[in-house]
């Protein structure tokens, strides 16, 4: 035998139809899902008004970003920078910045004081 019997070849071309409508069937249209309308709930509503173009409060909370991002980026910041850079690089003052504390032994003056450092106690005791 050569190949299929006629029944065969046409039940062959009647599942390969099926499959081909059946894909077909399977591509949505653009309206496609069609799904009920829920009805949005108190935060939706609230954003859906929010959000509408040209609305007042989206015009003003868009104005209170912009600044606040301005004074952040353009005063803040450098202002902090400028600050740290000359209160630990640059300030020549006496006692601002203490890198190191002079040792102080008895008999010395403290300066921002005037006092002078009391000598320590003798002790003959065990230690």
């Amino acid at each position: 035998m050569s190949g299929y019997t006629p029944d065969e070849k046409l039940r062959l071309e009647q599942l390969t139809k099926l499959r081909r409508q059946w894909l077909k069937d399977q591509e949505l249209s653009p309206r496609e899902p069609v799904l009920p309308a829920k009805a949005p709930g108190a935060v939706a509503k609230f954003w859906a008004g929010f959000l509408e173009p040209k609305s007042l409060w989206r015009l003003y909370t868009y104005k209170a970003y912009r600044g606040g991002v301005f004074t952040l980026t353009r005063l803040l910041i450098p202002a902090w920078i400028v600050h740290y850079y000359v209160k630990y690089h640059v300030a020549k003052k006496p006692y601002a910045i203490v890198e190191l504390k002079p040792r102080l032994f008895p008999g010395d003056t403290i300066l921002e004081t005037g006092e002078v450092v009391p000598g320590l106690p003798e002790s003959h005791g065990h230690h």
